[in-house]
């Protein structure tokens, strides 16, 4: 076989085989290359009774390698073999790049010889129900994206060390403990049970850029949360990733199969983000039913999980300003203006903030991020503040969140259009009468799909018009008819009334 000296025993078996057999064919049968038949013909003394075979050419590290490259070698073990090869051309131009594989099997034969002891991965044997692993991937190369706009996630990754089970959960922002503490539970109660040990990576990014105070209450909330569910928490070293290696090498096998699919489906844009999510939870699944007889044996052995779901959330006071929202985390968010004024109670989620105030629950709003530069962003929602732009239409024209307050491209687009055609007054006062139609006859899609075929027309708007098209159908008004009863009937009511009085 190429690479490999031949051997006595295939030369006799090459032999035995020649006195019946043609050469190629004997060469086959004593797995050998006819080229080293041909050679046996001509010499036909054994491997093991001949001179061994000198260089057929000069040796072309002779006087480098001893006098450079190992010097090198012991001053930094580190140092890769290419950056000690474009050193070697550069003091000895005359090598050429035909040395460089050459230099690095020298120099790998060296150090198995004369190199550093290595770090030694110790394989552990897993026992049902007792470890889990929990870990995040990032997903930007995935290109998913949401009704056309880019999608910046990544995944919560949950996976038992013995069946291989194993759970995914999209996380917006980055990695928190809120993200983990949902991702956790989300597979826990999914699975039926917990095990006796949950380890991570030491939570570092969910503790980066926090003062010391901050990450000791994590720290205490990480454990707090293991010991609902009766895990003990562990950690792997800081920068040793194969400690937790039973998560780290099944995300480039999860990451595979999600590339798969997406393949398969002939794109990465879904319309919503509950579509990718149940995409996501359909790839897990999969996988989890290759492994069902193992998951099975081992949720035999984990425990019960407790009465209920511990807090996956941060709570959090806000006051409502008299801009009609409040301020979380650099983001503003607007709710109804009859809460200006009020203290609210928000229940931060990793995709949501759930607003209360005192006991009741008011209602949700999707979760913004501050920019990575550190810029405020917004979270706006135009049917809050339409009532009043309405006697203040003039204030769209400089709004700090104008960008956000248009629920739809054709709108901001539209209102360019306005801007470039007519006055800054007129323009602002027809944008604010089209976010009004769209909120008060609940047409916000079809009006946007109008105001797109004005733009493709490089028309404006014309107000009436669509107010005439949007307007309720008569016949589809419901006909309601009051029948009033006679006054008298009511006399004769009081009359009954004050004789039983009487009486």
């Amino acid at each position: 076989m190429p690479g490999r000296h031949l051997t006595d025993h295939q030369m006799r078996l090459y032999m035995k085989f020649r006195q019946t057999n043609p050469t190629a064919v004997a060469a086959a049968k004593a797995s050998i290359g006819i080229a080293t038949a041909y050679r046996i013909e001509k010499d036909p003394k054994l491997p093991s009774q001949k001179a061994p075979r000198g260089r057929r050419r000069p040796d072309p590290l002779a006087d480098i390698f001893d006098a450079e490259v190992v010097p090198m070698l012991k001053t930094a073990a580190g140092l890769r073999p290419i950056a000690i090869f474009e050193e070697m051309l550069r003091r000895h131009p005359e090598l050429g790049g035909g040395v460089r594989r050459t230099l690095e099997r020298r120099i790998r034969a060296w150090r198995a010889i004369h190199g550093e002891e290595q770090e030694v991965i110790f394989r552990q044997v897993q026992v049902p129900g007792r470890m889990g692993l929990s870990d995040f991937t990032d997903m930007g190369h995935a290109g998913i994206s949401i009704a056309g706009q880019p999608l910046d996630h990544r995944l919560y990754h949950f996976r038992l060390a013995y069946s291989g089970f194993e759970h995914a959960h999209v996380v917006l922002g980055g990695e928190s403990f809120v993200a983990l503490a949902e991702g956790i539970q989300n597979a826990l109660w999914s699975l039926g049970g917990a095990p006796r040990e949950h380890r991570s990576d030491s939570l570092s990014a969910a503790f980066r850029n926090l003062d010391k105070n901050a990450a000791a209450d994590l720290t205490h909330r990480y454990e707090e949360l293991c010991r609902h569910y009766g895990m003990t928490p562990t950690r792997n070293n800081a920068g040793i990733a194969h400690e937790n290696g039973a998560i780290e090498g099944s995300h480039g096998h999860l990451k595979r199969a999600i590339a798969d699919a997406l393949l398969m489906r002939s794109s990465a844009d879904f319309d919503a983000l509950a579509a990718y999510r149940c995409f996501i939870d359909e790839i897990v699944s999969r996988q989890n039913a290759r492994n069902a007889k193992r998951i099975d044996i081992e949720r035999a052995e984990l425990q019960d999980l407790p009465d209920r779901r511990s807090s996956d959330y941060e709570e959090v006071s806000v006051r409502v300003t008299s801009s009609g929202g409040f301020t979380l985390r650099k983001v503003f968010y607007t709710v109804p203006s009859r809460l200006i004024g009020h203290r609210l109670r928000v229940r931060l989620y990793d995709d949501r903030l759930d607003i209360f105030i005192g006991g009741t629950h008011l209602m949700a709003l999707p979760r913004g991020r501050a920019h990575p530069s550190g810029k405020h962003d917004q979270v706006v929602n135009y049917r809050h503040v339409i009532h009043s732009l309405r006697r203040k239409p003039m204030a769209l024209l400089n709004l700090v969140y104008r960008d956000q307050l248009f629920p739809r491209q054709a709108y901001r687009q539209t209102f360019d259009a306005l801007l470039e055609q007519l006055s800054e007054r007129q323009a602002c006062r027809i944008m604010v009468e089209l976010l009004a139609m769209a909120h008060e006859r609940g047409c916000e899609s079809e009006l946007a799909d109008q105001l797109a075929v004005c733009l493709q027309d490089k028309q404006l708007p014309e107000i009436a018009a669509l107010r005439t098209r949007f307007a309720p159908d008569p016949a589809r008004l419901p006909s309601v008819v009051v029948q009033l009863a006679p006054l008298n009937a009511y006399e004769e009511l009081l009359g009954d009334s004050l004789t039983g009085d009487a009486a």
